[in-house]
């Protein structure tokens, strides 16, 4: 790791809206995003995918319509019918869609042009005398969908995707004694965040803030009040003697992951899944954020703390102890993320710079240059 300071993304990465929208047209919506966890958007039922299933998925301010069909085949489509160009579910709201429903078909409500859960056009009424009206040319437009560690990840142009383990990389092996697939959601925490996502990334990726921002998370692991230089995340970071999970007390009456090695029991993992998952892995709980960009100043974080389903069932479960560390750390992140946003915004700020302790912070110039330069910036 060099001794000098290095400079970060410039400014208009960060604040300039036509720089948001091309970082969406170019390279947000040509990755796999993470949309959510499937048992939570009704497309499984204790990780198992159900058939004949339909649920209203929003991607980067698209709408998707994610479908299982009767031998369980996961697919997903544009919301719009290729006749006119209605949606065939109505979306309102984007905050609220329909719920999920069971499907065999896609029935659009304007003129009846009906949809198979493949996409194909079945059946479009009045158009038997038509010559030219080919149902290959007019099936939905598709959305690559895959799955992993229970979550549902939506490619919005599936003809130029990678594999989704391929663009997972090193992390589902990094992670594997973690039954992410079959955990469910304990507690759920949502904030409007007033920031971008890259300055939420990048915050998540250091701890050089963690001992002037979070004093209660240095309690519970000392190293991170020192900068986080030597930090081995794919080891994980000890917590205080006594303590093995995120709770304000650093235990819990909850039992560990059973097929954790010795110091997962004990220890904190963290994992950055580009370009918007963020784990956090203690023995007895995962919490996952998933970030959705709403504008060039503001990112929706929906934080799930996940538990292992027996621990759920259990009589008594209360995951409170881990919620009120999260929510406490949570909100110490999102209110100095805001302010970094309001500086960035100044007319004096130009770029900012990264101490040596920041290292793993580049991982958003890493990520995100390479791929607009590819892409035609």
């Amino acid at each position: 790791m060099s001794g000098a300071l290095q400079a970060a993304l410039p400014r208009e990465h960060y604040v300039d809206p036509v720089r948001f929208q091309e970082e969406r047209e170019l390279v947000l919506l040509r990755e796999w995003t993470c949309a959510g966890r499937l048992d939570d958007l009704g497309l499984a039922v204790d990780g198992a995918l159900v058939p004949n299933r339909l649920a209203v998925v929003p991607l980067l301010g698209e709408s998707c319509l994610v479908t299982i069909d009767g031998v369980g085949v996961l697919r997903a489509h544009a919301n719009v019918c290729r006749h006119r160009g209605s949606q065939l579910v109505p979306v309102e709201d984007e905050e609220a869609p329909p719920p999920p429903c069971d499907a065999k078909a896609l029935r659009c409500g304007y003129h009846s042009w009906t949809y198979g859960l493949d996409g194909r056009l079945l059946h479009a009424p009045h158009t038997e005398d038509v010559t030219d009206l080919s149902p290959e040319d007019f099936r939905l437009h598709p959305i690559g969908a895959d799955v992993w560690g229970g979550f549902l990840w939506l490619h919005a142009t599936p003809s130029a995707a990678e594999s989704l383990t391929d663009a997972l990389g090193p992390v589902p092996e990094r992670v594997r004694r973690y039954p992410l697939e079959r955990l469910v959601v304990g507690r759920r925490l949502v904030y409007d965040v007033s920031a971008n996502w890259k300055v939420i990334a990048e915050n998540y990726n250091e701890c050089y803030h963690c001992g002037p921002v979070h004093p209660e998370l240095c309690r519970l692991v000392p190293a991170f009040a020192g900068g986080g230089s030597g930090l081995e995340w794919d080891d994980g970071i000890p917590h205080r003697e006594g303590a093995w999970t995120f709770t304000l007390s650093g235990t819990s009456d909850r039992a560990p992951f059973p097929e954790l090695d010795e110091a997962e029991r004990v220890r904190h993992k963290g994992e950055l899944v580009y370009p918007n998952l963020m784990l956090s892995l203690s023995a007895d709980h995962v919490a996952a954020f998933v970030l959705t960009p709403t504008a060039v100043d503001r990112t929706r974080v929906v934080c799930d703390l996940l538990f292992s389903p027996e621990e759920a069932a259990r009589a008594g479960f209360d995951p409170s102890d881990a919620a009120e560390l999260w929510d406490l750390v949570n909100r110490q992140d999102w209110a100095v993320c805001a302010a970094v946003q309001r500086g960035m915004s100044s007319r004096w700020f130009s770029g900012g710079w990264y101490a040596p302790m920041e290292d793993a912070s580049l991982d958003i110039r890493r990520w995100l240059l390479p791929r607009l330069d590819r892409r035609g910036r």
